[in-house]
């Protein structure tokens, strides 16, 4: 089965959808909207969605016609919320919702896989096996992948498929390499206890800012000097604030920051050396510090061959051999890496950077959007995926 020409059939109806979502994008954890219209279409298509009581996003399987005893269940994932970024693209159809963008290009995701969906129910009769849909909310905020595996969406599940359109690489490209894809994402806040004093004596005080300054410059030697300069490793402090007034010898500053890693190891290692770091540079500045981490995502790896393989023949099988062009890995984060953690799983891109045709900036910018045409190499890469892989497995 090659879908390249049901996704041909499928545009317009495809480009609909994006823009329909586009116009009416919805924060984190607040996508009611968004599940009520995913849920509308999927009805439409004879499926049954199933909602989150008190919580956004959805699911609905679609059982082939030759599922059976012992056949697999492979799902799709598509993220459903938007940014808090005030739109500037000029579109015509750009958000009708104030302040809020769809600037990650989920909008693009919630179209292919319904593309893909479509597609699929077209042709359930010769499924070997259950496909399972899975529109996930909050992925912004990496809590909305953690909340769908609670509460039962990878039950039954063998293997996961995600993909992602991205501003920062070549249009119409796709990827889908074996490996680190994306880093894990921590965050960690430091809040340091100094004394307060006047300006004028400040050796009758602890100064919190200073030993603040000391901390931060002292942590930049974690990748320096910590780090294998071969393992990619970022320490970012994004936050300062503290004292009370311009004359006062400040008595609290809070910081926060993230750490991006591919390696597990470095993960626990930077958090030893930052506990560390905050621990005796207060020491010495007679302050006190206290360090808290989240570990938010872990990395995304395509570490299963058997998966990648599939994922590349789909590509080449709907748009031939050039159609795979290498992406670096990057040090952005995805919630996904959650699924992955529970069943087998592969990630992939799909590029949008198109300089010929004005299509240059990256997601989360305020001017973020594609070419339409585009959208239905992704969806009928989901559908494609999905049918090649309960192929596979029921041989």
């Amino acid at each position: 089965m090659n879908f390249k020409d049901a996704a041909e059939k499928n545009e317009p109806w495809i480009i609909e959808q994006r823009r329909f979502f586009h116009q009416c994008p919805e924060l984190s954890e607040q996508e009611k909207n968004t599940t009520l219209e995913i849920g509308k279409r999927l009805e439409e298509m004879g499926l049954e969605p199933h909602y989150y009581e008190g919580f956004t996003g959805l699911t609905a399987d679609i059982r082939g016609g030759k599922a059976g005893a012992g056949t697999k269940t492979v799902a799709l994932r598509a993220d459903i919320d938007a940014l808090p970024v005030e739109e500037r693209t000029g579109l015509a159809f750009c958000s009708k919702n104030q302040g809020v963008m769809h600037a990650c290009g989920h909008d693009c995701h919630i179209s292919m896989l319904l593309g893909g969906a479509k597609m699929l129910v077209e042709h359930k009769e010769e499924l070997a096996g259950t496909v399972r849909l899975l529109f996930q909310p909050a992925e912004e905020v990496a809590v909305g992948a953690k909340y769908m595996i609670a509460h039962g969406a990878l039950d039954g599940v063998d293997a996961i498929y995600g993909a992602h359109i991205w501003g920062g690489f070549e249009a119409p490209y796709l990827n889908f390499e074996s490996g680190p894809r994306m880093a894990s994402c921590d965050k960690f806040t430091i809040e340091v206890e100094g004394l307060s004093a006047h300006g004028s004596a400040p050796h009758a005080g602890v100064d919190a800012l200073t030993t603040a300054v000391h901390i931060i410059s002292e942590a930049q030697e974690i990748v320096s000097r910590y780090n294998d300069p071969l393992n990619p490793l970022v320490v970012t402090f994004g936050t300062i604030a503290g004292g009370q007034r311009w004359n006062i010898i400040a008595n609290k500053v809070v910081m926060e920051g993230t750490v991006r890693t591919l390696s597990a190891e470095m993960r626990e290692k930077t958090e030893k050396i930052l506990r560390n770091i905050v621990e005796h540079v207060t020491a010495i500045h007679g302050a006190k510090g206290t360090v808290t981490v989240e570990y938010l995502t872990s990395p995304v790896i395509n570490s299963h061959e058997d998966l990648n393989k599939i994922a590349q023949d789909a590509a080449v099988k709907l748009y031939g051999e050039g159609c795979l062009k290498h992406l670096e890995k990057m040090m952005g984060s995805e919630d996904f890496a959650f699924f992955m953690d529970e069943v087998p799983g592969v990630y992939g891109f799909l590029g949008s950077c198109d300089p010929k045709l004005g299509y240059t900036a990256s997601n989360h910018n305020d001017c973020y959007t594609v070419d339409e045409g585009l959208l239905k190499r992704g969806a009928a890469m989901y559908a494609q995926f999905a049918f090649d892989y309960l192929a596979a497995k029921a041989e």
